[in-house]
């Protein structure tokens, strides 16, 4: 049996795990540079505010006043996902993440009956330890487990926990009356082509020739129109599974065509890209970077450069990676435009461990491991950029605006919760206490 754990309105639900008086009132989590909502509570759902509305326009609106607008703060909410994923390692055989806040789990072993208690349990344990609320879905696929999630978050009687058997009566009678769209990794435009063929329902789609939805369509949709009718074919990759290419980039605060913040900016996303890259133990072999201009200004000139430097030996040393960086900046850059993003992407990448060294590719530099190993177990434990590479000038264009970000209240000591903060979190707190009694 697969299981998949999913925290609800994820980045708002961490939000008001150290901001107990965001309970109950609407909050919406914005975009970088507070763009737009890319996240809403219940009660903004409610006020039929969608998804991607830009923020001038929710602060201009009739129900501005109401509603509580947090910034995009991903240093708080990637802690509480691996602390999320975490707890699920302490207590299940074995766990994969899929996203920030969905969560596989692999039951093997267990009778329904057991996949079910332990999915309510693990409900209860989350909101207790870690204050997210959290919905699980239980089938013998993966796309079953989504489609059992999905049931879990709409339909109250689940009570947050839904198993599906898969080749039985509950079911096929929950494919039925679900469109076809609604089914994971089934788009809104490969949906009006099922329904072209007379696939209007995950039920249909479930029951359709996969040789046929192969040729005719992908792979892709036969395995997933198989895993509806009961039968495993997907793999979930572990989180630790080594990814083909690693990219940070960001938009910045302002545009700037400034040579030192599109640097500093470059350099920043590349020593990020450098421990994820040592973090997945492997090597990069090329480092892409690019910058873009702001192509809805059409009364500005646009550039949209990219360029790949390749590393003399394969490497995850930050300072290799920074000196490609350099010589990239250095072909692409132009003085007389305004950049508004800029990215930095690692290509090549191989395993450290299985690559061996030999005269062809020596180290360039004497123990560069010890001292990697080093600025990250420091910044791991003290926070993020306690040490980095050069100095960068403090509130530079190219900063992320954040006017509304909370606290990085588990990463950073200086912003850790105090007792008393917040008014209403004693109530809170014992409200929750008198409710699980």
């Amino acid at each position: 049996m697969i299981g998949l754990v999913d925290a609800n309105n994820f980045y708002v639900s961490c939000e008001r795990v150290f901001q107990p008086e965001l309970n109950g009132r609407p909050v919406a989590v914005l975009s970088n540079n507070d763009g737009c909502i890319i996240a809403r509570s219940e009660e903004l759902k409610a006020l039929e505010i969608p998804m991607g509305l830009p923020a001038y326009q929710l602060t201009n609106g009739q129900n501005a006043a109401s509603i509580h607008l947090r910034s995009s703060n991903y240093e708080l909410y990637g802690d509480m996902s691996a602390r999320l994923a975490q707890l699920l390692r302490d207590v299940c055989p074995a766990v994969a993440p899929y996203s920030i806040d969905e969560m596989f789990i692999y039951l093997d072993g267990m009778t329904p009956t057991q996949c079910h208690t332990l999915g309510q349990q693990l409900r209860r344990r989350i909101r207790r330890q870690l204050g997210l609320p959290v919905c699980v879905g239980l089938a013998p696929t993966h796309t079953l487990a989504k489609f059992a999630n999905h049931l879990a978050k709409k339909e109250p009687h689940f009570e947050g926990v839904c198993l599906l058997a898969g080749n039985d009566a509950v079911t096929h009678r929950w494919l039925k009356a679900t469109p076809v769209g609604a089914v994971w990794g089934v788009g809104r435009r490969l949906a009006a082509r099922l329904e072209l063929m007379g696939i209007r329902t995950a039920w249909a789609l479930s029951q359709a020739d996969p040789k046929q939805l192969r040729k005719r369509f992908s792979v892709v949709l036969a395995r997933t129109a198989m895993e509806l009718a009961g039968t495993p074919c997907l793999s979930m990759n572990a989180l630790d599974e080594p990814r083909q290419r690693i990219m940070t980039s960001r938009s910045f605060g302002q545009p700037t065509g400034a040579y030192a913040d599109v640097h500093n900016a470059l350099r920043r996303h590349a020593q990020r890209s450098a421990e994820k890259l040592r973090r997945q133990g492997s090597l990069a072999g090329a480092v892409l970077l690019f910058l873009h201009t702001n192509r809805h200004r059409r009364d500005q000139p646009q550039y949209f450069p990219q360029t790949v430097v390749t590393l003399p030996t394969l490497s995850d040393d930050t300072r290799d990676i920074l000196d490609a960086v350099r010589q990239g900046l250095a072909a692409i850059y132009r003085p007389r435009y305004r950049f508004i993003k800029a990215g930095v992407m690692l290509l090549g990448l191989v395993d450290a461990e299985q690559h061996q060294l030999s005269l062809l590719n020596p180290p360039l530099r004497p123990r560069h491991a010890e001292l990697m190993g080093t600025v990250d177990a420091i910044n791991r434990r003290l926070g993020q950029d306690t040490i980095r590479f050069g100095m960068t000038q403090a509130q530079g264009a190219w900063e992320l605006r954040c006017a509304h970000r909370s606290a990085r209240f588990t990463t950073q000591w200086g912003e850790l919760a105090r007792a008393g903060t917040h008014p209403g979190a004693v109530a809170h707190y014992l409200a929750q206490q008198s409710s699980r009694s």
